[in-house]
This record gives structure tokens, C-alpha cells and sequence, in this order.
């Protein structure tokens, strides 16, 4: 699994309640955009926000927009392993791959809690790839990733690598290594796109691979191009984009509600997240011309297909 992977967000109606009847187009203008899987139930999905049922229900209707053009990873961590587990047994036909971040009230001491935490879930769905969510900004686990890898290559079968969400690259580099070519590492902050791929990254989760496919795209052919200056400014379009939603009221909100903006209405989002009004995305993308961002944006979407 390489490339640029959307951490998706949940549809909501105006109510509040999952409107699924959306991601048939969603997973349309993802494929279009040329984002190669999407990356479902997680922290840009509201998960912590969400009931088991409504975790499933995404999932099942997510699984009809799996083909060859877009894999899918359903994550299933939960403070209740139980419920993790259950989650993962009832997505193991649906999805490509599962995914858990660890408990966070209260939380694994050790590497071999953390692994034996993994070894369950990842047992639930044994035919397919498990990876472990690692977010420790969040979560406040930060147990060591290499010590993490030796010991799940050993204990769990399926185990497939990581989501490594932390400002780390040195780390990171080393656990790309330690995985030899046999395991996906994932990086998971979108604002340091470029400077993973200095150091081994080769697949990456993030929600603005929802907004801004295009310009990752065009960031990767800088680089291939050996021009790096070039790149580096894209990428600095990138972070403004994240800079202008966080400042006028919070990046996931925003970014959830800036969804509108391609003609996917992915309703309000849940709380503590803000909700922009139509005012507040007419700051946004006046701040987004300004910075030139318009030509890198998504291909929106209308009605049944993406122009």
C-alpha cells in the first residue's frame, strides 16, 4: 500500500446522524484525484466521537466503494479492547487492511502490553494486514517504535507495519529500516510531507490529501525532478492551508467543512470541533487565492462525477 491515503471524514446530516448516502460520491472524487486509499473511522473520522454501531455502518458502506483504485483501512482502536476486537471481526471481509491506536485513558506501560493489545485485534481479521496507529500526541503512549516492531514481526502474523503520527523523522528513518522493505510505514503529518520522503516514506495518511491531492502530486514530481526549492514552496502552500483553517476557528472543523467547497457536504462536525459557516469559508479561500493555492485544490465534485 503506497502513496497518498485520505484520512476520511464522517457525513453527517444537519441533524448530526451519519449520511452515508455521500460516500459513493466521496469515493468517487477521491479516485479522480488520484488518492490511492482511504483511511476510515479515524481521528479526522470523528472515532472518538462515534458509536460502535456507527463505526460499522460506515465501514460496510465504505466497502462498497473498495475496487483496485482505492484500498481501504478501516481503524478500529477503542479504549475497550473488546469492542476493538469486535470491530475488526466485523470489518475482516470488507476492508484491505486494519489499523488500532492504543488505549488512552488507561494506557499500555509497557511494549508488551502494547503488543498483546495488538496481537487481539489483529487476530480478529487474520487474513489481512494490521497496522498499528501510532499518534502519541493524543494518545500519550510513546513507547519505543523499533522495540514496537521487533516484537510484533515476532507475535503477530499479520502484522503489516505502522501509522507513525509524530514529528519525529529521525525515528522514523530508523523504523522505515528496521522494516526492511517488508513492512508500510505510513507518516501521518501532512505539514512534513516533503521532508518524510527524504527519508524513506513511500505511503502517507493525512486529511489534506483530501483537499490538496493535486499539489502532493505536484511535490513529488518536484522532487523526482531533483528541485527541491520548487517543492519546498508547495509545500509551504500546504501549510498555510492548515495555518488559515486552525486560525479561523479549528483545522478539523474546517477542514470538514471546507468539504463543501468540492461539493461534498460532510454536514457539521461533532463536539468540541467548530462548524464553519459559509463566512468563514469565504476568509479561507480568499486567503487561499491569495496564496495561490486555487490551482492545487481538488477536483471538485458534481452530481455523479468530478470536473
Amino acid at each position: 500500500m503506497k502513496g497518498i491515503i485520505a484520512a476520511t471524514y464522517a457525513p453527517m446530516d444537519q441533524n448530526g446522524l451519519l449520511n452515508t448516502d455521500i460516500i459513493e460520491g466521496y469515493g468517487s472524487f477521491l479516485v479522480a484525484n488520484k488518492v490511492s486509499g482511504a483511511f476510515v473511522n479515524g481521528s479526522t473520522g470523528d472515532f472518538t466521537a462515534l458509536s460502535s454501531i456507527e463505526r460499522k455502518e460506515l465501514i460496510e458502506v465504505w466497502s462498497q466503494q473498495r475496487s483496485e483504485g482505492l484500498f481501504l483501512i478501516n481503524h478500529v482502536g477503542h479504549n475497550n479492547l473488546k469492542e476493538a476486537v469486535e470491530l475488526a471481526a466485523h470489518s475482516a471481509d470488507m476492508v484491505d487492511a486494519t489499523a488500532a491506536l492504543p488505549p488512552f485513558y488507561f494506557r499500555p506501560k509497557t511494549l508488551d502490553d502494547l503488543v498483546f493489545y495488538c496481537k487481539q485485534i489483529a487476530q480478529a481479521a487474520p487474513g489481512i494486514p494490521f497496522y498499528y496507529y501510532h499518534i502519541p500526541i493524543l494518545t500519550k503512549v510513546s513507547l519505543p517504535m523499533l522495540g514496537f516492531i521487533e516484537k510484533a514481526k515476532e507475535q503477530i502474523p499479520n502484522f503489516a507495519g505502522i501509522k507513525y503520527t509524530e514529528d519525529n523523522l529521525s525515528d522514523f528513518k530508523q523504523c522505515v529500516h528496521k522494516g526492511d522493505g517488508s513492512l508500510d510505514m505510513f507518516f501521518g503529518i501532512d505539514e512534513k510531507y516533503i521532508d518524510s520522503i527524504r527519508v524513506g516514506a513511500q505511503g502517507w495518511v493525512g486529511s489534506t490529501y483530501n483537499h490538496l491531492a493535486p499539489l502532493y502530486h505536484e511535490v513529488a514530481r518536484q522532487v523526482d525532478q531533483d528541485r527541491w526549492d520548487a517543492a519546498r514552496k508547495l509545500q509551504g502552500k500546504a501549510i498555510h492551508f492548515v495555518q488559515v483553517l486552525e486560525a479561523l476557528g479549528g483545522y478539523h472543523g474546517g477542514g470538514k467543512s471546507f468539504m463543501r467547497y468540492f461539493g461534498l457536504d460532510m454536514g457539521p462536525s461533532r463536539f468540541p470541533h467548530k462548524t464553519f459557516n459559509d463566512s468563514l469559508l469565504s476568509q479561507a479561500i480568499r486567503s487561499f487565492e491569495k496564496e495561490g493555492l486555487s490551482g492545487y485544490l481538488a477536483k471538485p465534485f458534481h452530481g455523479d462525477s468530478v470536473v
